[in-house]
């Protein structure tokens, strides 16, 4: 992802997956800010944020654990926001992923895109990540 100096998605108030096999990070990362993953298997933790809603490791406008930053984060890409056509809550979130544009060499390549928007508006109450937050809340 060509995050530049964006660091939107770090100040978000996003939950932060880290799986069991993700030593390294697990290592480095304060276990006070780590909590057990709703919804999955034992050895899943989440990382909340703080009262402003940023990471707990994002110190000095930058993440102070780039080099062993979670898997969740390593593979975040805003562009899926405007390849599907969902608007993200954070406005921060959704200003970046505003500005991306795709072009269709091709009109099957137009019709596919069409089809990725059309299925994430219909699955967008059954994703697993609001179906997470929902068990949460209840």
């Amino acid at each position: 992802m060509p995050c530049g100096d964006c660091t939107a998605c770090c100040t978000a108030s996003q939950f932060i997956h880290v799986g069991p096999d993700e030593r390294e990070t697990l290592a480095v990362i304060p276990p006070e800010v780590l909590f057990p993953a709703p919804c999955f298997p034992p050895g899943h933790v989440l990382m909340g944020y703080d009262d402003r809603g940023h990471c707990p490791m994002f110190t000095a406008g930058h993440c102070s654990i780039y080099a062993h930053r979670p898997r969740a984060c390593r593979t975040y890409d805003c562009r899926v926001f405007a390849a599907t056509g969902v608007v993200p809550d954070d406005p921060a979130v959704a200003a970046r992923a505003s500005r991306w544009r795709f072009d269709h060499t091709t009109p099957d390549d137009a019709r596919a895109h069409d089809e990725v928007k059309r299925r994430a508006a219909e699955d967008s109450e059954s994703n697993p990540t609001k179906r997470a937050v929902r068990a949460v809340a209840d």
